[in-house]
């Protein structure tokens, strides 16, 4: 396992909530702004200059079940920005999808600041881009070029169980079809961080299939991804489990609860872990800040969930 640095630090706070205040704001199309898709923002209130995170959400997952993960990462300093990619109700898939999470981008530049508090300024000149399950793919396509943004990006924080297809068959994955099988085969020019499940390739029951099958699953995005890149497995969790405790509606109350294998622990120690795994990652390579980073990589079991394959590969 590859270190950063050699001094020894074992201890953080970042799995713990931020002490910077934050609000969340509702957008829809119809406002003022005019936002390409309807957007759930969370944004720090303390006057300063916020790096902005555009996250992608899961298949027929709404970002309100994202809500305490998310609020967990703008506490820290963050600006959060999560579009709902669904048409008449249903999520969309590959060209459309790409074609909306790029203009949910390019809606950054003029649209975004006059929604946050006085004096919190958005930082744009390098964005970072996030998703859970097929929205990690999403992110991944984003960062690949597929959708034409005037925005430069600067980090993945892809873990929330990254998934390209419904199973090992490349004729499952829609497009663009950005999985090759072979290492380090995807030109990203950034950092990339990938938070995974050990129970993602468990089927649930006999009714349904793995919802982050092997093969297609962050196993092999950490594979094709070139450094620098970090890989964490929140063992004993499974592929919804860093959503809210409650998640309303038929999606939220069955299929998201019965569809994939869950863990047994809290939800609240996966979504510590991911938020937290998602801080000391953008702090180290955002502003240089190991101190996180290293500490975690240096003892994984600071981490409320148990991690195992922790590994960083520097460039």
């Amino acid at each position: 396992m590859a270190k950063i640095a050699d001094a020894k630090v074992v201890t953080t706070d970042v799995f713990e909530m931020g002490g910077i205040p934050w609000k969340s704001l509702n957008l829809e199309t119809s406002a003022p702004s005019s936002p390409p898709t309807t957007l759930l923002i969370f944004t720090p209130t303390v006057p300063a200059a916020y790096t902005v995170i555009v996250f992608y959400h899961g298949f027929f997952i709404p970002p309100s079940y994202y809500t305490q993960l998310l609020a967990h990462i703008a506490s820290h300093g963050f600006i959060v920005v999560a579009p709902q990619l669904f048409r008449n109700g249903l999520p969309m898939f590959g060209s459309d999808e790409i074609k909306y999470a790029g203009k949910v981008v390019d809606w950054l530049v003029t649209g975004l600041q006059p929604l946050l508090p006085e004096n919190v300024e958005a930082k744009l000149k390098k964005v970072v881009l996030s998703g859970h399950s097929k929205g990690g793919k999403t992110a991944f396509s984003m960062a690949l070029g597929y959708a034409k943004t005037t925005l430069k990006f600067s980090a993945l924080i892809i873990g929330i169980d990254p998934v390209g297809r419904l199973s090992m068959c490349k004729a499952t994955e829609s497009p663009p079809q950005i999985l090759t099988g072979v290492p380090r085969s995807l030109n990203l020019k950034v950092p990339v961080a990938v938070i995974g499940t050990g129970l993602g390739p468990e089927k649930a029951n006999i009714f349904f299939p793995p919802c982050a099958p092997d093969g297609a699953n962050h196993v092999e995005f950490f594979n094709e991804s070139k450094p620098p890149k970090a890989n964490f497995v929140a063992a004993d969790y499974g592929h919804m489990d860093m959503l809210d405790d409650v998640t309303p509606g038929i999606f939220g109350t069955v299929l998201a609860k019965c569809s994939c294998k869950n863990g047994k622990g809290p939800r609240k120690l996966m979504r510590e872990t991911v938020g937290g795994l998602a801080v000391a990652f953008l702090r180290a390579q955002l502003d240089g800040d190991y101190k996180d980073f290293d500490a975690i990589l240096d003892n994984p079991g600071i981490a409320p969930a148990r991690l195992d394959d922790v590994e960083y590969i520097p460039a």
